[in-house]
């Protein structure tokens, strides 16, 4: 099956066409605050690419979230509107669930079979979003926003990755804890997992769509604007 993914959780933005499970063309753009311009750049290129293929899209796949608010707002709105005026299915993953696919993909470490991979995502502050996952990207805790300091733990031998992973880096990585924040959640790494998603029917359908939202898992927080004239 033929699947658009797009992932704007995060500062990178990026879209793809994915079938039967694997990226055929993807665009990716990791410079901050771009979402909504670049977006249906993105998406009106990989379509016409599609359609030189004489092929069309089956289903719409979004990282919905935790992450960025705008970010998944953007991206909510771009897919729903492509589900709803195509009259196919939108196939909501989780932004962490994303990470894993991500990191699987691009991982170099020569065994996670027997790791735990936890994700983490930015959530401002000293917060990050963040679970645990098997190699399978099947859940074993909940997703939660989690406070980092100096008096975190972090299970050895647990594979820790992401933008959030960063914040972590100065006072928690250690012989036993490696941090890897490097890995960002990419559309062209969602295939396989929407398509499971897909065929284990968790999907939003038709009239849904109206009532879909991104998985936000904190409430938004206006912050004090930084132009002239709005403080």
């Amino acid at each position: 099956m033929t699947i658009l993914c797009i992932e704007t959780s995060t500062q990178v933005c990026s879209a793809a066409i994915c079938v039967d499970g694997q990226s055929i063309t993807s665009r990716i753009n990791r410079v901050g605050g771009n979402h909504a311009k670049l977006l249906p750049v993105f998406i009106d290129e990989l379509l016409t690419e599609l359609r030189q293929r004489h092929a069309t899209l089956d289903a719409v796949a979004l990282s919905d979230g935790p992450g960025s608010y705008t970010g998944l707002r953007i991206g909510a709105s771009t897919a729903k509107g492509i589900s709803y005026g195509l009259n196919i299915p939108l196939i909501p993953i989780r932004t962490t669930e994303v990470l894993c696919a991500t990191f699987l993909q691009q991982s170099q470490a020569a065994d996670t079979n027997q790791t735990i991979l936890c994700p983490m995502i930015d959530a401002r502050r000293m917060e990050v979003y963040t679970a645990c996952y098997n190699a399978d990207i099947q859940e074993l805790t909940p997703i939660i926003a989690q406070v980092i300091d100096a008096s975190t733990h972090l299970a050895p031998h647990s594979l820790y990755f992401g933008d959030g992973a960063a914040k972590c880096q100065p006072f928690l990585e250690t012989d036993e804890v490696h941090l890897i924040p490097e890995i960002i959640p990419d559309a062209a790494c969602m295939g396989a997992l929407a398509e499971k998603k897909y065929h284990a029917q968790q999907m939003v359908v038709g009239k849904d769509l109206a009532y879909y939202e991104p998985f936000y898992l904190k409430q938004f927080v206006a912050a004090q604007s930084h132009v002239k004239g709005l403080q």
